[in-house]
């Protein structure tokens, strides 16, 4: 009985132990999509800009890494990060006190990087993962926030 008792004891702990390192591991892979653009830099950049419109979205800014990282001394190839924002969305939780809480996610952020290789990706936030954290409005907002990223990066590589 003892010996049951102790094998099914580390057979418990071992498989929260293996759970947990999954869920380590795996992490990186689903907190962040990264998806092969069909276009150069340039290119994926200027339809991006031009997708964004389309959908209603506003860029607030766009940082450029590699001019920035250029002036530390730092040569990195292309990066550049968007920061994308739908006034409504943003306005349904930033009226609340408690929903302010994700406002450091906030705006989208959506990256476009030339890899080693001179191949560009587009990376993101799954936004949508995130919303199931949450109840409420923030799962609302950003699940449709998710969604509508998702219909303006589409263009880029599909």
């Amino acid at each position: 009985m003892k010996q049951l008792i102790i094998a099914s004891s580390v057979s418990f702990v071992s498989g929260i132990f293996l759970t947990l390192l999954i869920i380590f591991l795996a992490a990186p892979g689903i907190m962040m999509m990264e998806d092969k653009s069909n276009y150069d830099f340039q290119t994926t950049m200027r339809l991006l800009e031009e997708s964004v419109e389309k959908h209603n979205w506003k860029i607030v800014t766009k940082h450029d890494l590699q001019g920035t990282l250029k002036k530390f001394g730092k040569n990195v190839r292309p990066v550049t990060v968007f920061e994308l924002c739908h006034p409504d969305h943003a306005g349904k939780i930033l009226e609340g006190s408690d929903e302010r809480i994700v406002s450091s996610l906030m705006p989208c952020r959506v990256s476009v990087y030339e890899k080693n290789d001179g191949t560009v990706y587009i990376s993101r936030m799954n936004s949508g993962l995130m919303a199931g954290m949450f109840g409420g409005i923030i799962a609302k907002v950003m699940k449709t926030a998710a969604h509508e990223n998702e219909l303006i990066l589409a263009p880029l590589f599909n």
